[in-house]
């Protein structure tokens, strides 16, 4: 019997494309009114599954159920209650701001979507642009009328397939803003993404690697998995001698950040692996500006799972 409290649910998945298998049986649900994370890179399976959950593509092995339904056996019912933004949503160019809206609209058989239409273009901040041709308009206003146009019919879901990429970061913080003034609102939310910086505003995630699931749960909980098992190093050098660190006694594993690099601690203290590595860095005539424990990401999550799996 479908839980009333769930918005979807995902059970042991598997799709196929020819010998590719894309997803291996991948399971979650997601709750009504929750914003969930599909994060990993490409490659994991994450349109595929939000493809899958929008009733577009059919599973191998597996069950799926939106909002109580089966998304490709009931796909009509489930049409107006699913809003989908994909990796290329297509604008038409040609038309204005609000005639893209009302094309929509119409296309999901909104006959009074004015009201709708314009609570989504003041919310959007593009009530002054709204007679103003699509193919005019800055990236980051693009994804604005996207969003209204997938939203025009107020859906209950609203499916995200990497809906930041490519813009620029002032517009990616306004996209977040709308999000969370959506969410508050009672949609339930679910966006696949490779940043995990982005992945950190989800109330849960999925970590998903070459179609199977690493990890399910909060970001914080995830990143207590590495509580004080994380040293950041800062040296004398341009970057790191990661071959240097990676030979320490009691390091398990060295990432590269920029100038500095992340050693993740396998055995011993804190102190003694800190110790362990000035001494490994001063035989190479390398000296340590900074070496101190340091709270993990969502990325050094990702890449400790990969890596010990």
């Amino acid at each position: 019997m479908t839980d009333p409290a769930r918005a979807i649910d995902f059970q042991r998945v598997v799709k196929r494309y020819a010998a590719t298998e894309a997803l291996r049986g991948l399971s979650f649900d997601v709750a009504r009114g929750e914003m969930f994370g599909l994060i990993g890179p490409d490659g994991a399976g994450k349109t595929t599954t939000i493809r899958l959950i929008g009733g577009l593509l059919r599973p191998d092995a597996g069950t799926i159920r939106v909002l109580g339904r089966d998304p490709v056996a009931e796909h009509r019912a489930i049409t107006g209650a699913v809003g989908y933004l994909s990796q290329r949503f297509s604008l038409y160019g040609d038309l204005t701001i609000d005639e893209n809206i009302a094309f929509f609209a119409e296309i999901h058989g909104v006959a009074r979507y004015r009201d709708a239409r314009d609570r989504l273009l003041e919310m959007t901040q593009l009530t002054p642009f709204r007679t103003r041709r699509a193919d005019r308009l800055s990236g980051g206003m693009k994804q604005k009328l996207a969003l209204a146009c997938t939203l025009v019919h107020e859906p209950q879901i609203l499916l995200l397939d990497e809906p930041t990429t490519g813009v620029d970061p002032v517009s990616r913080r306004e996209f977040w803003k709308l999000l969370a003034e959506f969410l508050s609102r009672g949609l339930t939310i679910v966006i696949a993404t490779p940043y995990l910086d982005e992945a950190e505003r989800c109330s849960r995630v999925a970590l998903v690697h070459e179609g199977k699931l690493l990890a399910l749960d909060e970001p914080s909980r995830l990143q207590e998995r590495l509580a004080g098992q994380l040293l950041e190093v800062m040296t004398d050098t341009p970057r790191p001698p990661v071959e240097v660190l990676a030979a320490v006694p009691g390091v398990a594993d060295v990432q590269l950040f920029g100038d500095r690099a992340h050693a993740r601690i396998a055995s011993g203290s804190a102190a003694s692996v800190t110790r362990a590595i000035e001494e490994a860095l001063g035989r190479g005539g390398v000296r340590a500006i900074s070496i101190r424990p340091i709270a993990a990401s969502l990325e050094d999550v990702f890449i400790d799972l990969i890596t010990t799996r």
